[in-house]
C-alpha cells in the first residue's frame, strides 16, 4: 500500500472508530460496560414484534387456554414491575410445546413451553424461570452480542452505514444474532437477575435452584429414554447453557445471600393452575405412542420397529434407531409431480444419483420406492426413499437411513414401517386423546407405586413419575401432598 493509500485508510477510519467508541455504554441494571448503542431499545422493540409471530410459528403456537395465560402474564408482569426498567412493555406467552423451553426476545417478549410448565412443581419455580428469561431483556444481552458480533466482523457493517447501507440490512442482522444462544456469562447473570427479580416480588429464591435441579434430573431420564445413560448433557434443553448443576450450586448461593426465608413458595396454587393441561404431544401434531405414530387430523398411522424410538416434531416425525440408523416421516405438496415416481425422481431427489423406481400399492394408494447412498456428517449411509400419494397434488414421505453394516438386518424392518403406513380406522379415531396432567391428592396409605400404575408408559414409568414431581429415588409421598400424574384424555 502507497503513503497516500495508507493516510487515506487511516483518515477513513476515524469516524469508525469513534463511532465504535460511542457504541460503548454502562447498563444502570449490571453496571457493565456494553457495545448496545449499535441496538436502540426502539430498534430491539421492533425486532421482538416482527420476530413474535415467526416464534409462534416455529415453537407450536400460542397454547390455547386463556386462563393459563392470564395466569402467567399475571406473574410475568408482577416480576417485570420489580425490575430496575419498570416502565418497559412485557409480552408473556405459553407455548405449545412439549419440549422444555424459555426464551426471551429483545423489546420484552419472553416465552416459557407447557413443557417447562410441566415440569415445575412451584409458582416460585415459574417464577425464577420468568424472571431469568426477563434478565436477559434488562441486561440487553441481545443488543450488546450484536454490537460485539459488529466489532467481530472487523466494523464491516458500520464501515457500509457510513457509505449508506440501508437500515434494514442492520435490523436484519440484529435479529439474526438476538435469536442466537446467549453466552455462559449472559446465562448466569440472567440467573442472578431472575433471583433479585423474584426475590423482590416475594417468592423463595431457593426455587430456582430446585428447577434447575429438575432440568437436570429430566435430562439424564431423556437420556435413559434414548438409550444413552450417562449423557445427559446431550439432551439439556439448550446445550449453550452452563451445566445445570453449575447453575444450580450458583443460583443455592446466590438464593442464599439474597435471604427470602418466609417467601412464598406457592405449590399448591401452582398446581391447580395446569391442572388438565395438555402433556406431551399436541393434538395438532398427532401422538407418539410407543412405537406408533397416529395422526388423527391426517387420518394416518404407522408403526416403527423395535429398538426405534418415535419423536414427534411440528413439521416431520423422526424414529432414532442404533448406530444413527434413522426413519423420517413427513408430507409434502406434489409440486405437480402426476406420480409418485415422478414425484421421488424430479422433486425429492432430483439432484441424487438413484437406482431402479419400483412402484408399489400401500394402503390401497399409489406409491413408490428406491434406495441410494448419501453422504452425510457421519459418513455414508444407506438410503430408502418411499412416497405415497396422501392427496390430489400432496405425498406422505418415508426417509429410511442406516449405516451399511446395518442395513441388511434392518430392511425387513424398514419394509414393515413402510408398509404399515394405513388409514385410521373409526374406533381409532375416536379412541386417541391428548394425554394430560392431573393434579391428585395423595390419600393415606397411598405409595409411589399406586400412581405409577395409573401412567400410560410401558418403559419406565416410576422414572418419568419422580421426575415430573421432582420426588428422589426411594421416597415416598405424603398422605394430604398434591401430585401430578399424566392420564390418557
Amino acid at each position: 500500500m502507497s503513503l497516500t493509500r495508507r493516510r487515506a485508510a487511516r483518515f477513513a477510519a476515524l469516524p469508525l472508530i469513534a463511532l465504535l467508541a460511542s457504541a460503548c455504554s454502562t447498563n444502570p441494571v449490571t453496571g457493565d460496560r456494553q457495545f448496545t448503542a449499535l441496538m436502540p431499545p426502539e430498534q430491539e422493540a421492533a425486532i421482538g414484534a416482527q420476530q413474535h409471530p415467526e416464534m409462534l410459528k416455529e415453537f407450536g403456537g400460542r397454547y390455547e387456554d386463556a386462563k393459563l395465560q392470564a395466569y402467567v402474564d399475571d406473574l410475568g408482569q408482577r416480576l417485570a414491575a420489580k425490575t430496575e426498567i419498570p416502565g418497559t412493555r412485557y409480552t408473556f406467552t405459553v407455548l405449545d410445546s412439549p419440549i422444555i423451553n424459555a426464551f426471551a426476545l429483545p423489546g420484552g417478549y419472553v416465552y416459557v413451553s407447557r413443557g417447562l410448565m410441566a415440569l415445575a412443581n412451584s409458582e416460585a419455580e415459574l417464577a425464577g424461570v420468568v424472571g431469568h428469561e426477563i434478565g436477559h431483556v434488562t441486561a440487553r444481552h441481545s443488543a450488546d452480542r450484536y454490537g460485539r458480533g459488529v466489532l467481530a466482523q472487523g466494523g464491516s457493517l458500520l464501515a457500509g452505514l457510513l457509505l449508506g447501507q440501508q437500515a434494514a440490512q442492520l435490523a436484519q442482522s440484529g435479529s439474526q444474532l438476538a435469536l442466537a444462544g446467549f453466552g455462559r456469562g449472559q446465562e448466569l447473570q440472567a440467573d442472578g437477575l431472575g433471583i433479585r427479580y423474584m426475590t423482590a416480588a416475594g417468592y423463595d429464591p431457593q426455587e430456582m435452584s430446585g428447577f434447575l435441579s429438575s432440568m437436570g434430573r429430566h435430562s439424564q431420564l431423556e437420556a435413559l429414554l434414548a438409550g444413552k445413560p450417562g449423557q445427559a448433557d446431550q439432551f439439556s434443553y439448550l446445550q449453550t447453557h452452563p451445566p445445570t448443576g453449575e447453575r444450580a450450586q450458583q443460583a443455592s448461593s446466590a438464593a442464599a445471600q439474597a435471604g427470602g426465608i418466609g417467601l412464598k413458595v406457592g405449590r399448591n396454587e401452582y398446581l391447580r393452575a395446569i391442572d388438565g393441561m395438555i402433556y406431551g404431544d399436541s393434538p395438532a401434531h398427532g401422538y407418539v405412542r410407543g412405537r406408533v405414530f397416529a395422526h388423527p387430523g391426517l387420518n394416518i398411522r404407522f408403526e416403527v420397529p423395535e429398538g426405534f424410538r418415535l419423536l414427534n416434531g411440528d413439521t416431520a416425525v423422526v424414529g432414532v434407531g442404533p448406530q444413527g440408523a434413522q426413519i423420517i416421516f413427513d408430507q409434502q405438496p406434489g409440486q405437480g409431480a402426476p406420480t409418485p415416481q415422478d414425484y421421488i425422481a424430479r422433486v425429492w431427489a432430483a439432484n441424487t444419483s438413484l437406482g431402479a423406481i419400483q412402484s408399489l400399492t400401500i394402503d390401497g394408494q399409489p406409491a413408490a420406492t428406491v434406495a441410494t447412498r448419501l453422504n452425510t456428517n457421519a459418513g455414508a449411509m444407506d438410503a430408502r426413499l418411499v412416497a405415497i400419494r396422501a392427496g390430489a397434488n400432496s405425498f406422505n414421505r418415508f426417509l429410511f437411513v442406516s449405516p451399511p453394516a446395518l442395513s441388511g438386518s434392518l430392511s425387513a424392518g424398514f419394509q414393515t414401517t413402510a408398509t404399515s403406513f394405513r388409514k385410521l380406522t373409526a374406533a381409532e379415531q375416536s379412541a386417541l386423546k391428548p394425554y394430560r396432567l392431573r393434579v391428585v391428592q395423595v390419600k393415606a396409605g397411598e405409595k409411589v407405586a399406586d400412581f405409577v400404575k395409573r401412567m400410560p408408559y410401558a418403559d419406565y414409568p416410576e422414572e418419568r413419575f419422580r421426575v415430573l414431581n421432582n420426588i428422589p429415588p426411594g421416597a415416598e409421598v405424603q398422605a394430604g401432598q398434591l401430585i401430578k400424574i399424566v392420564t390418557e384424555g
